[in-house]
Protein backbone atom coordinates (compact mmCIF):
# COMPACT_ATOMS: atom_id res chain seq x y z
CA UNK A 1 0.00 0.00 0.00
CA UNK A 2 1.79 3.29 -1.34
CA UNK A 3 0.98 5.93 1.70
CA UNK A 4 1.72 9.46 -0.11
CA UNK A 5 3.26 12.34 1.86
CA UNK A 6 1.74 16.18 1.72
CA UNK A 7 5.60 17.08 0.50
CA UNK A 8 4.98 14.38 -2.41
CA UNK A 9 1.77 16.58 -3.38
CA UNK A 10 1.31 19.09 -6.29
CA UNK A 11 -1.40 21.20 -7.77
CA UNK A 12 -3.18 19.56 -10.49
CA UNK A 13 -2.59 15.66 -9.24
CA UNK A 14 -5.70 13.62 -10.47
CA UNK A 15 -6.89 9.99 -9.65
CA UNK A 16 -10.02 8.40 -10.40
CA UNK A 17 -12.11 5.08 -9.46
CA UNK A 18 -14.67 3.74 -11.77
CA UNK A 19 -18.03 1.67 -10.36
CA UNK A 20 -20.52 0.32 -12.03
CA UNK A 21 -23.79 0.51 -9.54
CA UNK A 22 -25.46 -2.53 -8.74
CA UNK A 23 -28.89 -3.57 -6.67
CA UNK A 24 -26.74 -5.00 -3.91
CA UNK A 25 -24.80 -1.50 -3.39
CA UNK A 26 -28.30 0.21 -2.88
CA UNK A 27 -29.20 -2.49 -0.90
CA UNK A 28 -26.31 -2.01 1.62
CA UNK A 29 -26.21 1.26 1.41
CA UNK A 30 -29.57 1.17 2.86
CA UNK A 31 -29.17 -1.06 5.11
CA UNK A 32 -25.73 0.89 6.44
CA UNK A 33 -27.58 4.18 6.63
CA UNK A 34 -30.86 2.92 7.75
CA UNK A 35 -32.49 5.31 4.25
CA UNK A 36 -35.26 3.25 2.55
CA UNK A 37 -36.69 5.75 0.49
CA UNK A 38 -39.05 4.43 -1.79
CA UNK A 39 -37.31 6.24 -4.63
CA UNK A 40 -34.05 4.20 -4.12
CA UNK A 41 -36.50 0.53 -3.20
CA UNK A 42 -39.92 0.62 -4.97
CA UNK A 43 -39.70 0.73 -8.50
CA UNK A 44 -43.57 1.79 -8.99
CA UNK A 45 -43.60 4.31 -6.66
CA UNK A 46 -40.49 5.73 -8.01
CA UNK A 47 -41.49 6.00 -11.59
CA UNK A 48 -44.39 8.52 -10.33
CA UNK A 49 -40.91 10.91 -9.84
CA UNK A 50 -39.43 13.46 -11.88
CA UNK A 51 -36.57 10.42 -11.68
CA UNK A 52 -39.08 8.10 -13.94
CA UNK A 53 -37.69 5.45 -12.27
CA UNK A 54 -35.35 3.97 -9.07
CA UNK A 55 -32.39 6.04 -8.49
CA UNK A 56 -29.26 5.22 -6.12
CA UNK A 57 -28.46 7.08 -2.57
CA UNK A 58 -26.80 10.14 -3.32
CA UNK A 59 -24.48 9.94 -0.87
CA UNK A 60 -23.67 6.26 -2.55
CA UNK A 61 -22.37 8.36 -5.24
CA UNK A 62 -20.30 10.61 -3.20
CA UNK A 63 -18.84 7.46 -1.25
CA UNK A 64 -16.87 7.07 -4.70
CA UNK A 65 -15.45 10.31 -4.10
CA UNK A 66 -14.35 8.91 -0.74
CA UNK A 67 -12.94 5.76 -2.08
CA UNK A 68 -10.62 8.19 -5.11
CA UNK A 69 -9.57 9.99 -2.02
CA UNK A 70 -8.48 7.15 0.54
CA UNK A 71 -7.54 4.68 -2.00
CA UNK A 72 -5.59 6.59 -4.44
CA UNK A 73 -4.95 10.46 -3.75
CA UNK A 74 -3.62 11.19 -2.03
CA UNK A 75 -4.51 7.87 -0.73
CA UNK A 76 -4.11 5.80 3.06
CA UNK A 77 -3.19 8.34 5.46
CA UNK A 78 -6.10 10.70 4.38
CA UNK A 79 -8.75 12.39 6.28
CA UNK A 80 -11.65 14.45 5.13
CA UNK A 81 -11.75 17.81 6.75
CA UNK A 82 -15.13 19.13 5.00
CA UNK A 83 -16.67 18.16 1.37
CA UNK A 84 -19.07 20.58 -0.66
CA UNK A 85 -21.55 18.90 -3.45
CA UNK A 86 -24.17 19.30 -5.77
CA UNK A 87 -26.26 16.60 -6.86
CA UNK A 88 -26.88 17.57 -11.08
CA UNK A 89 -28.26 13.95 -11.97
CA UNK A 90 -29.33 10.89 -10.83
CA UNK A 91 -26.90 7.37 -10.62
CA UNK A 92 -29.31 4.31 -11.54
CA UNK A 93 -28.46 0.51 -11.08
CA UNK A 94 -26.24 -0.59 -14.09
CA UNK A 95 -25.07 3.03 -14.22
CA UNK A 96 -20.99 2.86 -14.70
CA UNK A 97 -20.02 5.66 -12.13
CA UNK A 98 -16.33 7.81 -12.51
CA UNK A 99 -15.10 9.52 -9.52
CA UNK A 100 -12.31 11.59 -10.37
CA UNK A 101 -10.58 14.04 -8.10
CA UNK A 102 -8.32 16.64 -8.52
CA UNK A 103 -5.93 18.57 -6.12
CA UNK A 104 -6.36 22.51 -6.58
CA UNK A 105 -4.72 24.06 -3.66
CA UNK A 106 -2.29 23.38 -1.44
CA UNK A 107 -2.01 25.00 2.08
CA UNK A 108 1.20 24.75 3.23
CA UNK A 109 0.90 26.67 6.36
CA UNK A 110 -1.66 23.99 7.84
CA UNK A 111 -1.19 21.41 5.12
CA UNK A 112 -4.99 21.32 3.97
CA UNK A 113 -5.57 20.19 0.97
CA UNK A 114 -8.39 21.26 -1.23
CA UNK A 115 -9.66 19.00 -4.38
CA UNK A 116 -12.20 19.30 -6.87
CA UNK A 117 -14.18 16.81 -6.74
CA UNK A 118 -16.80 15.22 -9.81
CA UNK A 119 -18.79 12.11 -10.35
CA UNK A 120 -19.68 11.41 -14.18
CA UNK A 121 -21.72 8.51 -16.04
CA UNK A 122 -20.62 6.14 -18.39
CA UNK A 123 -22.25 8.66 -20.90
CA UNK A 124 -19.73 11.32 -19.30
CA UNK A 125 -22.72 13.35 -17.88
CA UNK A 126 -21.57 15.38 -14.83
CA UNK A 127 -24.04 14.12 -11.92
CA UNK A 128 -22.19 15.34 -9.14
CA UNK A 129 -19.74 18.30 -8.67
CA UNK A 130 -18.05 19.65 -5.49
CA UNK A 131 -14.63 20.15 -3.16
CA UNK A 132 -13.28 18.70 -0.50
CA UNK A 133 -10.97 19.90 2.11
CA UNK A 134 -8.60 17.06 3.36
CA UNK A 135 -5.34 16.55 5.14
CA UNK A 136 -2.70 13.65 5.10
CA UNK A 137 -2.03 12.08 8.26
CA UNK A 138 1.67 11.07 7.15
CA UNK A 139 4.52 12.76 8.37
Amino acid sequence: MKVTKYSDLSIGQSAEVTHTVTEEDIKTFGDLSGDYNPLHFDEEWAKTTMFKGRIAHGLLTAAYISTAIGMKLPGPGTIYMGQSMKFLGPARIGDTITARVEIIDLNDENERITLKTMCTNQDGKLILDGEAMIKVMVL
